[in-house]
């Protein structure tokens, strides 16, 4: 193939990148793996040839004598150096603090800082200094990472100058690979194996010699532990096949190698599941006797259809003084897991529950999240309470927060609480009400401090018995979500400011906060330019006004094609929440102070939380702040981790369910730019593909990223964000967990087999649908909120 063929195939367009793979060329000839033949073509070099530049020598162990024909690995091959990610925005502040020293060995090379790897595309990562928050961030090209992965830590030296107005360095040493394993697929030819990872942030690949194979075979899904880094960038770290989770595209296989991709346990200790059975159910007299008694007030739950951890309930009742007693009761989750135990050491281990499309990674065994510490209905359960007296009109006078026993009257599901909500009718239906009109005033009063909306649509799934997707849908917030939602919010907030009033001077007591800064303004300059696109003025300057100016965008665009490429912008515009003993307050929300406190069956924070406030409630010293931080970046950490497993089993089963689809015709929005293509998001299931500009016939297409828009050369068509698309599904690939589209206008031979109407029927929200857990009956109803 020449030079220029190539660059075509690739879809590469610039000057710039033209040159790159011209660079990376050169490169694969002066190691042998390309030929140059006539007429400046290249072809593979001989298989043995390539075989003997990319193995380790400790790789050809147990191998057969004789060539083997093997497929260069993807870190060097040209298509995989121009995999072409949006922008990603990374921090711009102040300098560096350097470590001095000189480069012999054992000692600190000098102009090196220290720090954590984060993969950004396969071209290039990101180095996040060590113990500096305002420092740049390093760029370093992933032939300079020493195969460092994700996590790791590592000791780079700056480079002179910069690229993009960022620093650039070379890793000098990995200090610590935390976790030296990927997830992919197998492939097998002749003796030797080499396995392509699923995560397409990897920019190598594992070879893996015969007697390490153990049995796998070409197409299986693995789990590869890596053995053997080489010092050399162009040969290729050596694993072992430690996990086969059988042929890649089953269901089984690649939720499970999602799981081992994520670190995700499988199943708990042994240990631990002993010591959770061990527990009695028997709850003590003199238990009970110390506790509040909520047992003869009206109490309920209100959670999803399927759910089975029931964590909150509620209970009202009207007093003498017309003023309303609302109690929000959590699950006394810490009075079973004790310091210490081996139910402590995993639950803080894990950190959080993960939501899977088909199953629930749950942090504590079944028998506490969904039997001791689940409030199930006509069952004595302790709790630890946040007690609120309040008028009709959601007026706060009195909070009291201690351990309680409660005895549920009702379990209701979403969709039962909503009934009464617009009925007016059935049982409780008075409470719900009343609870429902409170909790609207309330929202009405956060919202008059500033809070803000942005409404996400959540994906859910209507799956058969083996975890095939029959329909997909974006689930419906309504009332009764909002009301639970609300109560949820000012318990965590109330909480939170009370441990924060006890001590009036600082150092104030130790406690778990849920903070969320406010946004970085060059990122809210950076959104106002892209909303004045599409016709809207933002004024977001004047921090006062910022929440003012989003919610009145919000309102503006429901309804319109622009709302999902907009709101979702906003929200990453936005900071992160994450957990910290600092009380920085929660700018979305608009709270000075807030917490989790109210989901300690699957989340750790919250277990922390109950334990410094029952610490204090007793009369208990400050508590130091230092291994609480540190749990709290733990807690955060696998947060993070556990969002990106639950979207890579959303995407997987997207693509999935888009199998059955292929050459159908949907609608969809544009949702992303890239120099390769432009995303379409599909407006009745979200499920997302690209349509590549090479795809698109009579015209070339180049990114306009100024604009935010693609413009055909000769005709000059835009295409840009939020634009109204039609599509056929082209392929739905489930190894790459892609999905491919056409441009309906430019198949003018397509015929439409399938009505719009039968499509909106098999994916609209099904009644009474299952969905299956796979495992031991958890729960896998989803989050009961959002990760505020």
């Amino acid at each position: 193939m020449a030079y220029r063929q190539l660059s075509r195939r690739l879809g590469v367009t610039t000057k710039g990148q033209r040159e790159e793979i011209f660079a990376h060329i050169k490169v694969l000839r002066k190691n042998g793996l390309i030929t140059l033949l006539q007429n400046d073509e290249y072809r593979l070099a001989d298989t043995d040839a390539v075989a003997a530049a990319l193995m380790p020598s400790s790789a050809k162990k147990g191998g057969k004598k004789g060539g083997s024909a093997v497929t260069p690995p993807r870190n060097l091959s040209v298509q995989a150096q121009f995999g072409q990610d949006p922008i990603v925005h990374r921090r711009r502040s102040a300098g560096f603090d350097y470590v001095d020293g000189d480069d012999r060995p054992g000692r600190a090379p000098s102009n090196t800082i220290i720090g954590t790897v984060d993969l950004a595309t396969p071209n290039f990562a990101f180095v996040v200094p060590e113990g500096n928050d305002n420092a740049d961030d390093i760029r370093v090209f992933t032939d300079q990472l020493k195969f460092a992965l994700q996590g790791d830590v590592v000791r780079v030296r700056l480079r002179s100058g910069s690229r993009d107005g960022r620093p650039m360095g070379d890793v000098v040493e990995v200090l610590k690979r935390v976790r030296p394993e990927i997830v992919g697929r197998l492939q097998v030819q002749g003796t030797l194996g080499f396995v392509k990872a699923d995560n397409r942030k990897v920019y190598f690949d594992v070879f893996v010699p015969p007697h390490l194979l153990h049995d796998a075979r070409t197409g299986d899904k693995v789990l590869v532990r890596i053995n053997e880094f080489p010092e050399d960038s162009h040969r290729q770290p050596v694993g072992e096949v430690v996990r086969n989770f059988g042929q890649a595209g089953g269901n089984e296989a690649e939720i499970n190698a999602i799981m081992a991709e994520f670190g995700l346990p499988f199943e708990f200790p042994s240990e631990v599941e002993e010591e959770s059975e061990a527990i009695s159910e028997v709850i003590a007299e003199d238990e009970i006797a110390r506790r509040r008694d909520f047992r003869n007030i009206t109490t309920f739950t209100i959670d999803p259809a399927d759910a089975k951890d029931f964590d909150d309930a509620l209970s009202i009742r009207q007093l003498e003084n017309g003023h309303w007693e609302v109690g929000v009761h959590i699950a006394d989750v810490t009075h079973y897991v004790r310091p210490g135990t081996e139910l402590e050491r995993e639950g803080k281990h894990r950190a959080t529950s993960v939501y899977l499309v088909d199953r629930v990674i749950p942090m504590l065994p079944e028998r506490l999240s969904n039997g001791l510490c689940s409030l199930r209905p006509n069952e004595d359960k302790l709790t630890f309470s946040a007690v609120f007296e309040l008028d009709e009109n959601g007026k706060l006078y009195e909070s009291w927060f201690g351990k309680t026993i409660i005895h549920s009257d009702r379990r209701f599901s979403y969709e039962e609480a909503q009934e009464r909500i617009e009925s007016k009718e059935g049982d409780y239906a008075v409470e719900i009400n009343v609870l429902n009109d409170m909790a609207h005033k309330i929202c009405a009063q956060r919202f008059k401090q500033g809070a803000i909306t942005f409404e996400t649509q959540e994906v859910k799934f209507r799956l058969d018995e083996n975890g095939k997707p029959l329909g997909v849908y974006v689930k419906e917030r309504k009332d009764a979500h909002k009301m639970i939602e609300e109560f949820m919010l000012l318990a965590n907030r109330k909480v939170a400011e009370f441990v924060f009033n006890l001590k009036k001077t600082k150092p104030r007591f130790t406690m778990v906060y849920r903070v969320h800064e406010a946004p970085e303004p060059e990122r809210l300059q950076t959104f106002a330019l892209f909303a004045q696109k599409f016709g809207y003025k933002l004024k977001l300057d004047n921090p006062k006004k910022i929440s003012t100016e989003l919610n009145n965008l919000s309102s503006e665009v429901v309804g319109k094609p622009e709302q999902n490429v907009l709101q979702g912008l906003a929200i990453r515009t936005m900071a992160k929440a994450i957990y910290t003993t600092e009380p920085l307050g929660h700018f979305g929300l608009a709270f000075a102070h807030y917490s989790h406190f109210t989901s300690p069956i699957r989340r750790y924070p919250d277990m922390m939380a109950h334990r410094l406030l029952e610490h204090y409630l007793e009369g208990g010293k400050n508590v130091p702040a230092e291994p609480v931080e540190e749990e709290c970046k733990h807690s955060s950490a696998r947060e993070k981790l556990a969002a990106n497993a639950e979207r890579a089993s959303i995407k997987f089963k997207q693509v999935e369910f888009m199998v059955d689809e292929i050459g159908n015709v949907f609608k969809g929005v544009v949702s992303g730019l890239t120099e390769r293509g432009m995303y379409i998001e599909i407006e009745e299931n979200k499920c997302e593909g690209m349509v590549r500009l090479s795809d698109i016939p009579g015209d070339e297409f180049e990114l306009d990223k100024d604009n935010y828009r693609i413009v055909g050369r000769r005709t000059k068509r835009i295409i840009q964000f939020g634009d109204e698309m039609e599509v056929v599904v082209k392929s739905a690939n489930l190894l790459d967990r892609t999905i491919d589209f056409e441009l309906v206008d430019d198949r003018p031979d397509f015929v439409k087999n399938r009505e719009a109407a039968e499509r909106k029927q098999r994916s609209s929200e099904p009644r009474g649908y299952r969905d299956y857990s796979g495992g031991k009956g958890h729960s896998k109803g989803g989050h009961k909120g959002k990760r505020r």
